[in-house]
């Protein structure tokens, strides 16, 4: 199931036609998928998972399926519940809701005892100054339900926090949301931040990647630019941390992705997605004998064998290439000379010149992406840093 906005269509297409697996396509639009599925692509409604389920559930009654696999966040819900009708390998419903809806993610963290926050869930019409005083500023509110850090704010006092609060309300209604859905106002936690991959396998986390996050996200917006594995930090921690969060959540199967700061004490889960990293991030990890993180997740849905699926050993990283301001994408100059730093594997704009850019916490969209390796994560990050140097990005 690839959403509209997926970036990631192409990788996993490409990773089934690795494995041999015959794929259908399933999307909101038509026009979103690919012409050459034919009759092996068939619209999803996404945002009513029971009734793509029944979809999904038809299909199979003419086409037996071995998986269902969501790529993203607005699959996960329907993934589950076609999975289970269907009797193959997935997430309970409830677990798949939990973490798709931040409030309940929070819940359940608490009353499992994972790290995490201190946090009030703000229904509409409720004194959001007063409740960002109550956990003491600084504070970040966000929706509960959108991604990539779209409408996250830190707010540094009670006012900033309910000026913040209007303004995450706009960008749900901007999302097609519904803008008076509750809001999470939670305390801002210092430290640096990490990110983990991984993949649970009847309840049991593998760790696949743990990503360091070199530029501080201690905001206003928190968009993300750099992430470099193997991460510098000790990693015991932030797996037995994930692996808490993913239990507390009723999560056992498949992909899962958090974000953690690495606090003074402990991890603090921030969040865990249902799903993989999102983008074209991937594409910075490399397992076993070249296998993609996608052949990876395909591999694990349709029970082949995932013997000797460890990360290479070089370091590797990624950019995600941030937006400066909103207008219009002019030009991105500087690309072969980015492509030819020492240790750079690639750089892709993902955004046509022509088309509106707008920044976080409006915006849902990166520029692009730059993926680098190197013998060390000093020498992939100075490489990133050095190809995002070359670029000059004009926007009218």
């Amino acid at each position: 199931m690839l959403p509209t906005a997926t970036y990631r269509a192409g990788d996993f297409v490409d990773a089934a036609a690795k494995l041999g697996a015959e794929v259908v396509v399933g999307s909101e639009h038509r026009q979103a998928l690919s012409e050459s599925m034919g009759d092996r692509a068939i619209t999803l409604s996404l945002r009513q998972p029971l009734r793509a389920a029944d979809q999904i559930a038809r299909l199979a009654e003419r086409s037996p399926l071995d998986a269902v696999v969501a790529v993203d966040d607005g699959g996960t819900r329907a993934a589950a519940v076609a999975s289970e009708r269907l009797g193959l390998r997935g997430n309970p419903l409830d677990a798949v809701e939990r973490a798709r809806d931040k409030a309940a993610m929070r819940e359940a963290f608490a009353a499992a005892g994972v790290p995490q926050p201190d946090f009030r869930v703000v229904r509409n019409g409720e004194d959001v100054a007063r409740l960002a005083e109550e956990l003491g500023p600084p504070v970040v509110v966000k929706p509960l339900t959108l991604s990539m850090s779209r409408g996250v704010i830190r707010a540094d006092d009670p006012a900033a926090a309910a000026e913040a609060a209007t303004r995450v309300r706009a960008i749900l209604a901007d999302a097609g949301e519904e803008p008076a859905a509750r809001l999470m106002v939670e305390r801002f936690v210092p430290g640096p931040e990490v990110a983990v991959e991984g993949l649970l396998r009847d309840g049991r986390l593998e760790l696949l990647a743990v990503f360091d996050k070199p530029d501080p996200l201690d905001g206003p917006y928190f968009e993300e630019t750099l992430y470099v594995t193997p991460s510098r930090h000790e990693t015991g921690p932030i797996e037995r941390a994930t692996a808490a969060a993913a239990r507390a959540l009723g999560l056992r199967e498949g992909p899962v992705h958090a974000e953690l700061r690495i606090g003074a004490d402990e991890p603090v889960v921030l969040e865990l997605a249902a799903r993989s990293i999102g983008g074209l991030c991937s594409r910075s990890l490399r397992f076993g004998l070249g296998m993609s993180l996608e052949e990876i997740i395909l591999r694990h849905a349709l029970d082949l064998p995932l013997n000797g699926h460890a990360r290479e050993e070089r370091a590797a990283g990624v950019m995600m290439l941030p937006i400066p301001r909103a207008g219009e994408l002019r030009a991105v100059r500087g690309l072969e000379a980015a492509r030819a730093i020492e240790g750079i594997g690639g750089v892709e704009i993902t955004i046509p010149r022509g088309r509106p850019v707008v920044p976080l916490p409006e915006g849902d969209r990166y520029l692009g992406f730059i993926f680098a390796k190197g013998d060390t994560p000093e020498a992939v990050e100075a490489a990133l840093r050095e190809a995002h140097s070359q670029l000059e990005v004009e926007i009218a």
